[in-house]
């Protein structure tokens, strides 16, 4: 079983940068794709970064020039980086990873809040 456990959420004004954390927990995710899903009241989740193991990623439009997400596979983490953040990037971000056999494995979330 993975558990993955998100870190780095919180308050910050707009035009500022937060850096999300995630890490897995039970066994190798190295090879699994992993990514960073967002949800805000009222809209429909959505994914906001993707990440292979071999390092292949995929950006949705809002977020690309001012996200980056990263991995350590050895230490089994997979990060966003969030810079020139605006209010409409407030939500509560999930860390997921894909299993080989097409299992999806959340985190609980962490909460980013954009808000002068």
């Amino acid at each position: 079983q993975v558990q993955l456990v998100e870190s780095g959420g919180g308050l910050v004004q707009p035009g500022g940068s937060l850096t999300l954390s995630c890490r897995a927990l039970g066994r190798d995710v190295s090879s699994w794709p992993m990514g960073w899903y967002r949800w805000a009241p009222e809209t429909q989740r959505e994914l906001v970064a993707s990440i292979t193991g071999d390092g292949s990623i995929w950006y949705q439009d809002s977020a690309k020039g001012r996200f980056t997400i990263s991995r350590d596979n050895a230490q089994g983490t997979v990060d966003l980086q969030m810079n020139s953040l605006k209010p409409e990037d407030t939500a509560a971000y999930f860390c997921v990873a894909r299993a080989e056999n097409g299992t999806r494995y959340w985190g609980r979330g962490t909460r980013v809040t954009v808000s002068s």
